[in-house]
C-alpha cells in the first residue's frame, strides 16, 4: 500500500469536516462490507435489514426495519447493550450509531482499544478517527446512541487493511 494522500482529498471532498481532523486512512477501498457490519467486526457482508442474501446480512431475531431501535436490536444479538458514555473503558468495546436528520441510522463506528474510533466510509476506505470528527458532520449525521459489550478479543484486520503500529517510544 502506498500513500493515501489522494484518498484523503477524496474523503475530505465528501466529508469536509475531516479536513480539520487528525484521522488516518487505514485501508484501500473495500467493497466486502459496510459501516454497520464493520462496527460489529464483520468484514464479509453488508448489514441491511431490508436485504438478506447475496452478501447482505441481518442478524436473526433482530427487528428488520431501517430504524434506530431495529439497529440497536441487531447489535443486541452480538452482545451489545446501551450505555451512557463513549469514554474508553478497559475490557469494553463500544459502538456509536449515527442518525440522519430524519432519525434513521446512517453510520456506525467502533471504538478501538486506543480510545479512537474506526469507521467504514461507504464502499470506500476505513479510517481511524476521534468520535467528534464525525459527530455532526454534514454527511454522517449525529451520534444517537452508544452501545457496549465486553471486548471479545483483538479486532479483525481484513485483507487490504493497514494496521497502525506505534513505536515503543510512543506507547504508554
Amino acid at each position: 500500500m502506498g500513500s493515501y494522500s489522494n484518498d484523503r482529498e477524496e474523503i475530505e471532498d465528501q466529508i469536509p469536516e475531516l479536513a480539520k481532523a487528525d484521522y488516518d486512512v487505514t485501508s484501500d477501498p473495500l467493497l466486502d462490507y459496510n459501516c454497520f457490519a464493520w462496527a460489529a467486526r464483520d468484514s464479509s457482508s453488508y448489514w441491511d435489514p431490508l436485504q438478506v442474501g447475496d452478501g447482505y446480512f441481518w442478524p436473526e431475531g433482530a427487528d428488520a426495519f431501517p430504524t434506530l431501535p431495529a439497529y440497536v436490536s441487531a447489535y443486541a444479538t452480538e452482545g451489545f447493550r446501551q450505555c451512557k458514555s463513549s469514554d474508553l473503558e478497559p475490557g469494553i468495546e463500544k459502538i456509536a450509531i449515527f442518525v440522519d436528520r430524519a432519525g434513521d441510522p446512517f453510520h456506525a463506528a467502533r471504538q478501538l482499544p486506543n480510545g479512537r474510533w474506526t469507521s467504514k466510509l461507504g464502499d470506500k476506505h476505513d479510517i481511524e478517527h476521534d468520535l467528534a470528527d464525525l459527530d455532526g458532520a454534514t454527511l454522517m449525521g449525529r451520534v444517537a446512541v452508544i452501545l457496549e459489550r465486553a471486548c471479545p478479543g483483538p479486532p479483525p484486520v481484513p485483507p487490504g487493511h493497514r494496521t497502525l503500529i506505534l513505536p515503543d517510544s510512543l506507547k504508554d
